[in-house]
């Protein structure tokens, strides 16, 4: 379950805030504008202020201004056209499909141009509901535009007042991320459970993680911290070095399990790693209460065991010695990860620091590490080709809103087309999975909704009672937007209908309508979700030679820091974010096609693999990093420069890249350097990552011999 559904945690989430703030300010100016002018007024500035509300989500101020600076100027200009036109039903239908497919080529530009294409068509909908004169055109769009530009200035006030809140919300909430990823990590050592579904399980959770560890570098790490924000940015990066720690254990599984199985040792392992889990959790918990965290979980009972378990091992030979050595270095892994942890708690207990005591790479520029905010006229002219995903997308949803408008005016009864139309907006979307996913909770929150109304419309009659129940479904509606959809359509319909009950109280509310209206809109947009469609499949080879590109400069990177050619890590951490993201978006396509149609799946099981063991061949190279920092003092350096060289260059040849001329072993080498501590780790590091090198390229011939 999400961490913002816990009732524990719900009502200090960034999206229970933001749902808040939303239904303040439109119910706030809605008010306003009705004590000042007339209902038909306030309605219109309620309107322009409920699409501007579209685009209030949690980003950087100035990446936030000028989101919700688009979706006024966007928004205003759409209501006002389509105002305009309303009176000519062939120039109205016109503008309308014509509007539709330009909103919908705006996805070109990512997940942040989402939710403005629905504010377009949102507003569009709104503002053909009615016929207008050219005068009451032009008053309309003038309201709406107020309504959007003063819910804008309330919403960016309140943003710059609690931003330090916000980003205590966001930084909280990547690590619970954190906590449910190293939670997954725990069933690893769990016999009952399959190991390679749960490894599938965990490459997923990697995907979800690096997305909120992005949102927490946007947020803080962007512009100077305030002398308040400081133990914010600490928290920051004492989270991703208790991520790579816990990445740098993803690395024995199958061998400790193969020779410990029936043992008390993986139940122990899963265990501490439970537990640490648990405490990362009470650190996000604190957070977002502004509180400092106390380390309150006790590992002692657990590590004591374990010490007796090792000792009490025999000595053996051959793969005995190796798992043995693969457990004492997994211990020692998880001893690191229990004191990052420590560090981590510290971290938030910390009193605001000087700038010069901030935990930054000296000079380093955090800008590669940031989302960038960029829209090029370029981007979506380049997209306007048949074979582009993005233009048929917005073909099919323009064509399916053409449908709805045709449909609704044949319908038996009085219908309002804008809410047929309006599911259809809701539930297409780019990727057919999505569009699944949308079309059942519309349904289901639709029926739930109107339920619900109808019970309040029956026992309920009191305005002020009604408002109160307008005011809390007006929150409802974002706080789950992104989290629970369903529950945001719930909130949704009762929102619209008792509006309806509102302004017309002695009316029909036109419930059973609605329902009718919602199921033409699922059925419309159902049949379209098959028109041009754009499968998964297709797009598979472009993103796995995108995964291994990235893999291979995260290798280069990887050299560069190891065979100290660098000076600092920053390059090596660009690359593996580098990286990372690739593979997520890798991991999210193939989530995604397996929600399609069975005969759209292409080479699941080598696409599973092959994510994987990319993730795997991460997790190796984060484990040697760490060992070669713990035995930086008893490993000769020139011996494990030649076997460093040897690996990249090996690995190198494995992934499709150019490789030098595999180094000769140094002369002179004795037998006493395997006796050296750290020297059989450093061997056997290196080996496994040779393995994984060679699996990843297998795999890529496997995947390439099933998509041709």
């Amino acid at each position: 379950m999400h961490y913002a559904l816990a009732p524990r945690t719900f009502l200090f989430s960034h999206y229970f805030y933001t749902g808040l703030r939303i239904a303040t300010g439109i119910v706030g100016l809605t008010f306003v504008s009705y004590a000042i002018a007339d209902l038909p007024a306030a309605i219109a500035v309620a309107m322009g202020a409920l699409c501007t509300s579209l685009m209030d989500m949690p980003s950087p101020l100035r990446h936030k201004f000028n989101e919700m600076l688009a979706g006024v100027l966007l928004c205003s200009v759409v209501a006002l056209l389509v105002s305009l036109c309303s009176q000519v039903e062939w120039l109205l239908f016109t503008v309308i499909v014509l509007v539709s497919f330009l909103a919908s080529m705006m996805v070109v530009y990512g997940k942040k141009a989402m939710p403005l294409q629905f504010a377009a068509l949102f507003a569009m909908m709104l503002a053909s509901e009615a016929p207008a004169t050219p005068l009451q055109a032009l008053r309309h769009g003038a309201l709406f535009f107020a309504g959007g530009a003063g819910y804008m200035a309330y919403a960016m006030l309140v943003v710059w007042m609690l931003q330090r809140r916000l980003k205590q919300q966001v930084l909280a909430e990547a690590l619970y991320e954190l906590a449910v990823y190293t939670s997954i990590k725990a069933g690893c050592y769990d016999m009952a459970k399959d190991l390679p579904r749960e490894m599938e399980k965990l490459v997923r959770e990697q995907s979800v993680l690096a997305e909120r560890q992005q949102a927490s570098r946007d947020l803080i790490l962007r512009g100077k911290p305030a002398p308040g924000e400081a133990i914010l940015v600490q928290v920051h990066y004492a989270m991703f070095d208790l991520y790579e720690l816990l990445l740098s254990t993803h690395t024995d599984y199958v061998q400790l399990r193969r020779h410990f199985a029936g043992s008390a040792i993986l139940p122990l392992l899963g265990d501490l790693i439970g537990k640490a889990a648990r405490d990362i959790e009470a650190v996000a918990y604190a957070m977002t209460r502004d509180e400092p965290s106390r380390a309150t979980t006790d590992y002692r009972d657990e590590l004591r065991a374990l010490d007796e378990v090792l000792r009490e091992l025999p000595s053996g030979e051959g793969d005995d010695v190796d798992a043995q050595v693969a457990l004492r270095a997994t211990v020692n892994k998880i001893g690191e990860v229990i004191a990052m942890i420590g560090r981590l708690h510290a971290a938030s207990q910390a009193r605001a620091l000087s700038e010069r005591a901030l935990p930054m790479v000296p000079h380093s520029d955090v800008t590669p590490f940031l989302t960038q905010q960029r829209y090029s006229i370029g981007i979506l002219l380049s997209n306007l080709r048949w074979t582009s995903p993005v233009f048929r997308f917005a073909l099919r949803v323009a064509m399916a809103i053409s449908v709805g408008l045709v449909s609704a005016r044949w319908l038996p009864y009085t219908s309002h087309g804008y809410w047929t139309v309006l599911t259809i907006a809701v539930i297409l979307k780019p990727s057919f999975s999505l569009t699944r996913q949308r079309r059942a909770d519309r349904l289901i929150g639709t029926l739930i909704g109107c339920m619900i109304t109808a019970v309040i419309l029956h026992f309920v009659h009191a305005p002020a009672a009604l408002i109160g129940f307008l005011f809390v479904a007006t929150a409802a509606a974002p706080t789950f937007l992104s989290i629970k959809y369903r529950y945001t359509a719930v909130a949704a319909s009762v929102q619209a209908l008792l509006l309806i009950g509102l302004t017309v109280p002695h009316g029909d509310t036109g419930i059973s309508e609605r329902l009718l209206d919602t199921l033409l809109g699922t059925l419309i947009a159902t049949f379209f979700s098959y028109v041009l469609p754009s499968w998964e499949y297709q797009n598979l080879p472009r993103l796995v030679d995108a995964v291994l590109d990235a893999n291979r400069k995260y290798i280069d990177a990887a050299a560069d820091l190891l065979l100290r050619r660098t000076g600092d890590d920053v390059h090596y951490r660009i690359s593996r974010k580098q990286f990372m993201d690739s593979l997520a978006t890798l991991g999210a396509a193939l989530g995604r096609m397996l929600d399609e149609p069975a005969a759209k799946q292409r080479a699941t099981s080598e696409l599973n693999r092959f994510t994987v063991q990319n993730y795997l061949l991460v997790a190796h190279m984060a484990a040697l990093r760490l060992l070669l920092q713990r035995y930086a003092e008893k490993l000769p350096s020139r011996e494990v420069e030649a076997a460093l060289e040897s690996m990249f260059a090996e690995v190198g040849a494995s992934l499709g890249g150019v490789p030098g001329a595999t180094p000769a072993a140094p002369e002179g080498r004795t037998t006493w350097i395997a006796e050296r501590p750290g020297w059989a780790l450093l061997q056997r590091r290196l080996r496994l990552l040779q393995q994984d090198a060679a699996q990843v390229a297998q795999s890529r011939a496997a995947i390439s011999k099933v998509l041709g």
